[in-house]
């Protein structure tokens, strides 16, 4: 169901008077407070949102809610993966401002025009009268960042397994392909031993000594730089006064690869150094606070392409690259899947997050064409 030349343009002209509509809904969703674990309130906005629109929106045990446009039972299914939460606690001010081609707000653009945009997507479709050969699950899904792990994206694909032809996740910028999933191990590093009065017991071992000596043997690793691979001490906390031997330590700590063998690798040489390094007298341990699966895709891969071919139509250089999206699930799946955004968005989980407003409707058409010709796509497999 390729689009002529003349559907493209009335696609695009569509998409831009669409635009304000977006942003109208983007600083909606934005005000309502999403943090990693507590997005019910936006994802009940949302689901008003769609019933809004004519459709009867679903919610799985996780939160994701859920739309499915079309009826074609017999075939597979095109997801469309938007999060829900974000990086800021409920107590955050959602201060929204316009500022003439600039909108502003924590978490904005992370995720919330990525949701509004899932919705437009929807919307430009029906206006087309458009059907997609497949049918189209469209998603806003919960646990995207933090220590999330990307549960509502398992929780997604693993309810349309055997039905998925591919996934398009919405995040990050325009003109970004992201085909290449950064894999990641989330650790809380804990480290116990007596205590004690700093003076009157003094050298009795110290359990934040024993942190700071892991950690610094963490620093110490060397690690490949091709396929990039990486670690970070993100939080430490311990100990009960300057005067005390401190009793108890941990460290959140995150580990990351493209390469599944890498970052298995170093996740090896950490245990051994939190069993090692620690010192005489404490005890060390490791709890496992979240596990994303790292793969990718060709650039040569279809879907791929496509998603590069609908960029130049735009008149925008499709760049390629790696990182941590809802689409780290299927692609490790070997489901073809890849992220793409719809406008830029720069200080990204700041208080000073702000995107582009201009850049939107060509956004928009973006995923409009993606989606039919992703259905396409995978009808033909």
């Amino acid at each position: 169901m390729s689009l002529t030349s003349y559907e493209l343009d009335h696609l695009r002209s569509l998409a831009a008077t669409q635009a304000d509509v977006v942003v109208e809904l983007t600083q909606r969703i934005c005000a309502v407070p999403a943090p990693t674990g507590d997005e019910w309130q936006r994802g009940e906005l949302v689901a008003e949102l769609l019933r809004e629109r004519g459709y009867t929106p679903e919610a799985d045990e996780v939160g994701n809610v859920y739309v499915r446009r079309g009826q074609k039972s017999d075939k597979p299914v095109l997801m469309v993966l938007a999060h829900l939460d974000t990086v800021f606690p409920h107590t955050t001010p959602l201060k929204i401002v316009r500022d003439g081609d600039i909108l502003r707000g924590p978490g904005i653009g992370d995720n919330s025009l990525s949701v509004a945009a899932m919705l437009g997507i929807l919307d430009i479709l029906d206006q087309l009268g458009q059907q997609t050969v497949v049918d189209l699950v469209a998603v806003a899904n919960v646990g995207e960042e933090g220590l999330g792990n990307l549960r509502g994206a398992r929780a997604a694909v693993e309810r349309y397994r055997d039905q998925l032809g591919a996934v398009i996740a919405i995040d990050g910028n325009l003109g970004h392909i992201t085909h290449a999933a950064v894999g990641s191990q989330r650790w809380r590093i804990t480290v116990r031993g007596p205590g004690g009065h700093s003076y009157g017991a003094f050298g009795r071992p110290s359990a934040i000594h024993g942190l700071a000596r892991i950690i610094a043997a963490i620093a110490d690793l060397p690690v490949p730089q091709s396929p990039k691979t990486t670690y970070n001490v993100g939080v430490i906390e311990g100990g009960t006064s300057v005067n005390t031997i401190a009793a108890q330590a941990t460290a959140l700590l995150d580990l990351r690869s493209t390469d599944v063998v890498a970052l298995a690798q170093l996740a090896e040489q950490v245990r051994a150094i939190v069993k090692q390094c620690a010192g005489a007298g404490l005890q060390a341990e490791i709890e496992v606070l979240g596990e994303r699966p790292a793969g990718s895709r060709s650039q040569s891969d279809p879907l791929v392409q496509l998603a590069a071919r609908t960029l130049t139509w735009l008149g925008i250089e499709p760049e390629y690259g790696a990182s941590s999206t809802d689409a780290n699930i299927p692609i490790s799946l070997n489901i073809p899947a890849i992220c793409v955004g719809v406008t830029q968005v720069r200080q990204v989980h700041t208080l000073e997050e702000w995107l582009s407003i201009p850049p939107i409707g060509d956004g928009l058409a973006q995923l409009v064409w993606l989606c039919i010709e992703a259905g396409t796509l995978i009808a033909a497999q």
